[in-house]
């Protein structure tokens, strides 16, 4: 007679005790009421509060309360978290003591845009952000003839301030001219800084630093009216 191998038994056992525990864990945790909502923010701003993330959560189910989780649709919500102008980028997920929770990542302004009647901002991917009831963003202020600027370039120059803290903190304005070129504003002088086209955007730039290194040494640059950048072997200023 064939000698029963009760260790295998046992582990058949073991393992159908297992399975019996997670298809049962399983079947409970998906069918879990849901009892709250919770944000949290990648960022420090405030373009968009809480408040009313919360009430983009619950706009497709009325309340999240009461709600199973398996009948939370995690995909649906986040296409309408982003679906919101101030928002990038979310993720939505529910956790096992029933709250469904996003993490949320806000537009990046750059730069505000001033064209003719409308205001808006354009954000670090290029796109048109409404502004904000709830914060104002400390960024470039655009004016000037803005559909005669090469959009993608324009884009590029907005980028390449917004990234450079010494550009980002002492550039405050750019005009564009009838012509699409590019003239700056700078906080602390009162001369334009005539970039030309937003090409050679780099070299233009480490020009400028070189010319404030040397110009700050004396009185002089006081003086000038104008500093023209559109050269990328020199600096040519005007004086007042």
């Amino acid at each position: 007679m064939k000698k029963i191998n009760w260790d295998n038994i046992r582990l058949v056992a073991i393992l159908c005790v297992v399975v019996f525990l997670y298809a049962f864990t399983s079947n409970r945790n998906e069918h879990r009421l849901m009892t709250q909502t919770g944000v949290e923010f990648a960022d420090n701003e405030n373009y968009i509060t809480k408040e009313e993330v919360n009430n983009l959560l619950i706009q497709n189910y009325g309340a999240v309360t009461g709600i199973q989780k398996v009948q939370v649709d995690l995909n649906k919500v986040e296409k309408s978290l982003e679906s919101n102008p101030m928002v990038d980028k979310a993720e939505v997920y529910t956790t096992v003591d029933g709250k469904l929770k996003a993490f949320v990542r806000q537009r990046k302004p750059v730069a505000r845009i001033f064209d003719g009647s409308k205001s808006y901002y354009l954000d670090y991917k290029g796109r048109q952000m409404p502004l904000s009831d709830n914060e104002t963003a400390r960024v470039l202020l655009v004016t000037g003839e803005i559909a005669k600027a090469d959009a993608k370039r324009l884009h590029e120059l907005l980028n390449y301030v917004y990234d450079d803290t010494f550009l980002k903190k002492n550039i405050i304005g750019l005009t564009v001219s009838p012509v699409g070129n590019m003239i700056f504003k700078s906080r602390g002088h009162d001369y334009d800084i005539v970039f030309g086209k937003p090409i050679n955007i780099e070299r233009k730039f480490k020009n400028y630093k070189a010319f404030l290194q040397d110009a700050e040494k004396d009185t002089l640059i006081t003086n000038y009216k104008t500093v023209n950048l559109k050269f990328t072997q020199q600096v040519v200023c005007t004086k007042k």
